[in-house]
């Protein structure tokens, strides 16, 4: 999982790039044509009915503008913003009769390992046999989540780091694309921005709106002292969850936040691509949306098992399984007017495992792997 403290590395990689320091001016405007783009571009695909337009828009638009060698930049200095508000959001979902619901939940966790193993297997003889990657770069590039430690690691252990964070990216990307167009199109479930009934800022009384904010800054301590995954995600998560169990908060954050979070998310997800000439890596992004597609119909099987047992509707189980990033999955259940509890529960473990799991495999292998890679 990506750390919100840590630079994401594609964009570490894009800034070598273009080379402008966070606070510059040429920065500040790059960053700002980006988001620029990505506001007309959400608002082009609302209008043309495109599913999840304020996310997906965006990061179409970014990722043309970054393959075609636009001056756009990753506006990652928005993360610590943003982040927090998407953890307010998901705790919004964790409403008092979610305890009535933690049966079917149980199912979905014991089965996530299973998904784990079976996608990252395929994903691992995909890239190795068809995409020729050695087994460190292979192993590290087919793990469906833990972007940032994924990339780390596999540079660690002799891996090609460059290649690595390409698969995890165009995963991202191919993965929030592919969901979003499948409940559109083949499920009929479509997105009014994030919430069924726009929510304003005068629909928040004062004394919630100070509940949240609390929420907010005390969850990002927490989360750090915690030592949490995306500590400044999960710590406004769970607390924010515990304030509308208890029905100290009623109600959910306003659309508008939503909707700029979901623009936020979307331009940073398609400018993880400045500074990548298509030409230099079209073989990785074919094979990066190939390995995807794969963790995608392991995904879709998984989850129909799953609904014969639990008789959970398919959409909600294959949008828990789907092998996005934590907050992209996250905000596509806000936008689709999911159970985002039970998603979001579900990403938060497949992520915790493959940070730990991964690893734990990787030193059981890696005498194999030193002894059969090639020179």
């Amino acid at each position: 999982m990506a750390s919100v403290s840590n630079l994401p590395l594609a964009c570490q990689n894009a800034r070598m790039e273009n080379r402008d320091s966070p606070g510059t001016g040429v920065a500040w405007s790059r960053y700002a044509l980006a988001l620029a783009a990505g506001v007309v571009a959400g608002w082009v695909a609302t209008m043309i009915g495109l599913p999840l337009p304020w996310m997906l828009g965006p990061m179409i638009a970014n990722t043309a503008l970054s393959l075609a060698g636009a001056p756009v930049a990753c506006p990652v200095v928005l993360r610590p913003l943003v982040i927090p508000v998407i953890g307010l959001m998901l705790g919004s979902g964790f409403q008092p009769e979610v305890f009535s619901r933690l049966g079917e939940w149980v199912v979905t966790l014991l089965t996530l390992p299973l998904f784990i193993l079976i996608a990252g297997a395929t994903s691992f003889v995909f890239y190795r046999r068809i995409g020729g990657y050695d087994r460190v770069t292979a192993y590290f590039s087919a793990m469906p989540g833990g972007f940032n430690e994924m990339i780390m690691l596999g540079e660690e252990a002799g891996g090609d780091d460059r290649k690595i964070a390409m698969a995890h990216a165009i995963r991202i990307l191919f993965v929030v694309s592919f969901v979003a167009l499948f409940f559109g199109l083949f499920l009929g479930v479509r997105s009014g921005g994030g919430t069924a009934t726009w929510i304003g800022f005068v629909d928040v009384s004062l004394l919630q709106a100070a509940a949240l904010l609390v929420c907010a800054l005390a969850g990002v301590l927490l989360g750090r002292a915690l030592r949490f995954p995306a500590p400044n995600l999960l710590g406004p998560m769970v607390l924010s969850s515990v304030a509308y169990m208890t029905e100290v908060v009623t109600t959910p954050p306003p659309t508008l936040i939503v909707v700029l979070a979901q623009i936020s998310v979307g331009t940073i997800i398609g400018t993880r691509f400045v500074g990548t000439r298509f030409s230099d890596v079209r073989r990785d992004l074919v094979l990066g949306c190939g390995a995807a597609l794969l963790a995608i119909f392991v995904a879709l099987g998984i989850a129909e098992c799953v609904v014969l047992v639990t008789g959970a509707p398919i959409s909600q189980v294959f949008l828990a399984f789907s092998p996005g990033g934590l907050t992209e999955m996250s905000l596509l259940a806000v936008a689709l007017d999911q159970d985002i509890a039970y998603v979001a529960t579900n990403h938060v473990a497949r992520i915790v495992l493959v940070i730990f799991a991964a690893p734990l495999v990787f030193r059981l292998l890696r005498r194999s792997f030193k002894q059969k890679l090639p020179r």
